[in-house]
């Protein structure tokens, strides 16, 4: 029973945040309603017992948000994408296009001849799907993105001139806050 309430609740929310990435006004709002919609979707994948890409596709997704999220603060026109914007554009041709692919889709569901299983499962599924993915390369993947993810953590550590230690002091109790560049949000 409970396994069933969890279930609606994370698709209800799945639904309910990935409405929101198109009535929020805002990037960084959009980003976190995006990341809280992926959270969703990879809580149902760990419900169905896939607990190896339930993992992945947290990790996936927040890396991927706090990399978006980092990017809009450093190169976007307006401070950290707080600034409303919209997010729609050509609707009438999208909702076209989503309509057709809908009916597609579902036209293969319905009319496609499903294959019956053939064999056994793998004992140990996480290696077997790890193995059909990335063949003999799995700890090469696993340390280049160990290695990426450091990467991008050291350069944005890097590419900072100062911190929090340079407009607050070294005991964080300036008040107010010396920024040298101006404009900060110290």
């Amino acid at each position: 029973m409970s396994s069933i309430v969890l279930f609606w609740v994370l698709a209800i929310a799945a639904l309910v945040f990935g409405a929101l990435v198109f009535r929020l006004d805002s990037m960084a709002q959009v980003t976190f309603a995006l990341l809280a919609s992926f959270l969703a979707v990879a809580g149902l994948v760990l419900l169905l017992g896939l607990s190896y890409l339930g993992v992945v596709i947290v990790l996936m997704m927040i890396i991927e948000m706090v990399v978006m999220a980092v990017f809009m603060i450093m190169y976007m026109m307006n401070p950290a994408g707080l600034m409303p914007m919209s997010m729609f554009h050509n609707t009438k041709g999208s909702a076209v296009i989503a309509a057709v692919v809908f009916v597609a889709l579902a036209a293969g569901i319905l009319l496609v001849d499903w294959p019956t299983r053939q064999g056994e499962p793998a004992q140990d599924l996480t290696l077997a799907l790890g193995e059909a993915l990335m063949g003999g390369q799995m700890l090469t993947m696993m340390t280049l993105g160990v290695t990426l993810f450091a990467t991008i953590v050291a350069t944005v550590v890097l590419s900072t001139r100062r911190g929090r230690y340079d407009r607050f002091g070294d005991d964080l109790d300036r008040s107010p806050a010396d920024d040298p560049a101006g404009g900060g949000v110290g």
